[in-house]
């Protein structure tokens, strides 16, 4: 009999996010950063049938609902999309918390939220509407340098934010949805030349999410950026781990005070609006975002399909 998975859709800001809810590989149980593991060696099929075409694209962003090891938290969750397993997605906590209210299993107030990098804080404050403490976010390393064929030399910061960001503070073009080809060619180039380069993160990791900077649509707003994430296909959000990277990189350059409002525009336009704390040689950003719930359903997987667990990429 076919296989079938429960989901349910929603988008933060334009990014979208599936959440399975029934019909997914059993991790067992421990730490979510050890059931990752499993995830990723013994059922990476299952991550391409729920966000590969021809059921997804590259754009999306999907996320199993697992046990928490925590009695005390709402939920546990492994975030992933086409090309990685994510450490945190500040978008997709945004697109849960809203599933989980909409299926009536979170009511207001603050919801733990366990991921393979920690705890996140969560706070439902309406139907729509969440704020995320993430975890401890930093810069790494100032004014990282790397040549770039055809561009030249590329400068930025190498930052932590759930996920490994590098971030470059002028993007060639204008920050525009028309401009976004010209925007992945440069991010996937510095990208590359960073591999080339050897610069990792602190954990030896990639940096797999790339960051062009530059100054907001509205004056009433922080900052503009583009995010390109693993893969080709770049944050239609204005990225929650990269709008804390990128706090923790101003705060440490002195240019962010703590309990200061940052308004991170995507590039679609739409805001995330972010404070921090600081909490050592690091800093806990705070954002807060908007889902809505765009479908329910059940993925269907059926052997006798030759993409039933998607299209290899």
């Amino acid at each position: 009999m076919p296989q079938r998975i429960r989901v349910v859709d929603s988008h933060t800001e334009g990014e979208p996010t599936r959440i399975v809810l029934a019909g997914g590989p059993d991790l067992g149980s421990g730490p979510l950063a050890e059931r990752v593991t499993r995830f990723r060696a013994q059922h990476d099929r299952f991550r391409r049938a729920v966000v590969d075409e021809p059921r997804g694209s590259g754009v999306l962003v999907g996320g199993l609902l697992v046990p928490p090891v925590d009695a005390a938290s709402t939920a546990g969750v492994i975030f992933f999309d086409d090309a990685a397993f994510l450490g945190m997605c500040g978008h997709g906590t945004i697109g849960l918390l809203v599933t989980l209210a909409h299926l009536g299993r979170a009511g207001l107030g603050v919801h733990g939220i366990e991921t393979p990098v920690g705890t996140v804080h969560a706070t439902l404050r309406d139907r729509s509407t969440v704020s995320v403490q993430n975890v401890p976010s930093y810069r790494s390393r100032k004014g990282v340098s790397v040549e770039v064929p055809g561009e030249g030399n590329v400068t930025g910061d190498v930052a932590w934010g759930g996920n490994w960001f590098f971030l470059v503070p002028r993007a060639p073009v204008a920050l525009l949805p028309e401009n976004a080809g010209r925007l992945t060619a440069h991010a996937e180039a510095v990208r590359e030349a960073l591999r080339r380069s050897g610069v990792k993160g602190d954990d030896g990791t990639p940096l797999d999410h790339v960051a062009l900077a530059g100054p907001p649509a509205d004056a009433r707003n922080s900052a503009r950026h583009f995010v390109l994430c693993p893969g080709k296909a770049y944050d239609r959000s204005p990225c929650g781990t990269g709008t804390s990277a990128t706090m923790a990189a101003r705060f440490a350059d002195g240019l962010l005070r703590e309990g200061e409002v940052w308004r991170q525009e995507g590039i679609l336009g739409t805001v995330f609006e972010g404070s921090v704390e600081a909490e050592g040689n690091a800093v806990r950003p705070t954002i807060t975002g908007r889902a809505h719930i765009i479908a329910e359903g059940e993925l269907v997987v059926d052997e006798q399909d030759p993409f039933a667990w998607g299209i290899a990429r």
